[in-house]
């Protein structure tokens, strides 16, 4: 999924005109006609999310600078392009000064627009990055932090947020990196233990003989070694959260211990002689199925169902792929300040590319190689041939398709260069269907007005590619979108945008 622009204009044409624009630069659009209906989209409940604004300053009702100050009320920061008509230096600076991230005079050029929507997006990812480090260190993460548009990842995200509240217990499952312990951070840092700490364990690193003392604690003399009195991690925890992350990795004989301290809230430590009351609220964490490892015996039955009250599974980044270019950006801007490298975005082809490996590191491999590449890359820009451990992974949309058959188009580009500019914005993914509802054939007109579609995507507009690699003439090609009625392919005059 590409970032989404908000478009507030009240001239129709001139708001025709830049949703154009915008689109071609790669970005979806949400267009309004007035600052009330932008405010609207910006703070409405169930409104999609925004990465930027696109703003006229002139409007009837609230005018621009009313937008701008309504934005910052309500905490907003998302960054704001503003559109003057005459460019009067009294004008830029107030809109500056109320909060505008930069400003373009009317009629602006594709090149001026997409040059400030790219800074003002890196800009924003930037401040959100820092942001999210910031909050993870003073554990003040919250949802908001936590970056992603797919739709695989809402009912998660909408279970999490309901339990973040309450005291309840939370198994999260998923796959090794995808962010186990940034959800338990967020579910700690939007509840009400919020301003209690946040102590995380990780049970698979701790040495079978140890894991009593450092949960539970230890009192002075009590074994060998034992030079001073311990608190253990539970009575660290007191009044805010403990996390148990692999949860699974821990032994049997620490598991009776553990299931006890759940059940009477209190806490043994060894050598120790009564117990001591604790406060904690336990979110854990696993990477393997642990109702398998139950059947397994490798894990008590009993303490699952104590941990296991509100499942969640976290899916895999290749089942949430529409958050890969969002999450590229952030990596990008983020590792671009800390290794103070000028690096303005991503090739289209790298994009494309990334967005539609498996990734079975999940975000920390995504993470690790944008790292990889800001470090090495010797360009002011990524491309593939800056990720090389990834570039000679097969493409999904290269191998052979068997029916039916699954198209996967490139993913459409955060920010792309002046020459990859698309003609259209990249569609989301689909399936050729062979049938109809009734079971009938598809007519080959069909069928081929589909595949042009999905050609026209995959090669980012370029026409001259799109017919060579479709084996026909480009005469042939406008005739047949003409006839499909497929918008946004331009005629010839527009055949390939530099």
């Amino acid at each position: 999924m590409a970032a989404s622009i908000l478009i507030a204009d009240d001239d129709a044409v001139a708001r025709r005109l830049v949703e154009n624009m915008v689109q071609k630069c790669g970005y979806e659009t949400v267009v309004v006609d007035s600052g009330d209906a932008a405010i609207a989209a910006l703070t409405a409940p169930d409104a999609p999310a925004i990465d930027a604004v696109i703003l006229d300053l002139v409007m009837p009702g609230l005018d621009g600078m009313g937008v701008l100050a309504k934005i910052r009320e309500a905490g907003l920061s998302v960054p704001v392009i503003v559109q003057t008509a005459h460019g009067g230096i009294d004008n830029v600076i107030s809109a500056m000064r109320a909060g505008a991230a930069d400003f373009v005079v009317k009629p602006v050029g594709v090149e001026r627009l997409q040059v400030s929507l790219r800074n003002a997006l890196n800009a924003s990812a930037l401040k959100g990055e820092l942001q999210r480090i910031r909050h993870s260190r003073e554990g003040r993460l919250t949802f908001s932090d936590i970056i992603t548009r797919a739709e695989a990842m809402a009912g998660v995200m909408r279970a999490a947020q309901k339990a973040a509240n309450s005291a309840i217990p939370v198994l999260i499952e998923g796959d090794s990196g995808v962010g186990k312990e940034m959800f338990a951070r967020a579910i700690h840092g939007s509840g009400e233990r919020k301003a209690k700490p946040f102590v995380a364990v990780n049970c698979g690193a701790i040495p079978d003989n140890l894991v009593e003392s450092i949960l539970f604690g230890h009192e002075k003399g009590a074994f060998t070694g034992a030079t001073e009195r311990h608190m253990g991690k539970f009575v660290e925890a007191h009044g805010g959260t403990l996390f148990l992350d692999e949860v699974s990795e821990l032994p049997l004989a620490a598991q009776v211990k553990l299931l006890r301290a759940l059940q009477e809230g209190a806490v043994e430590a060894v050598g120790g002689r009564k117990p001591v009351k604790v406060d904690v609220r336990i979110v854990s964490a696993t990477n393997r199925r642990l109702l398998e490892r139950v059947k397994q015996g490798h894990f008590r039955e009993d303490l699952f169902y104590r941990l296991h009250v509100l499942p969640l599974t976290i899916p895999s980044l290749r089942s949430r792929r529409e958050d890969i270019p969002h999450l590229l950006r952030h990596f990008l801007a983020r590792f671009a300040a800390e290794e103070n490298r000028q690096i303005t975005g991503i090739s289209g082809e790298a994009m494309a590319h990334l967005a539609q490996l498996d990734w079975p590191g999940n975000i920390r491999q995504l993470e690790n190689a944008v790292y990889r590449a800001v470090v090495m890359s010797e360009g002011d820009q990524l491309g593939l041939g800056d990720f090389p451990l990834l570039a000679s992974q097969p493409h999904p949309a290269t191998e052979i398709p068997t029916a039916p058959l699954m198209l996967e188009p490139a993913a459409a580009p955060s920010m792309v260069s002046g020459n990859e500019i698309p003609i259209a914005p990249l569609p989301a993914g689909g399936t050729l269907a062979l049938l109809t509802a009734t079971g009938d054939v598809r007519s080959l007109e069909d069928m081929e007005s589909e595949i042009i579609r999905f050609a026209i995507s995959h090669y980012r507009g370029q026409m001259s590619e799109v017919a060579r690699r479709l084996k026909i003439g480009r005469s042939t090609l406008y005739r047949k979108l003409d006839e499909a009625g497929v918008p946004g392919h331009g005629g010839k005059s527009g055949e390939e945008t530099h």
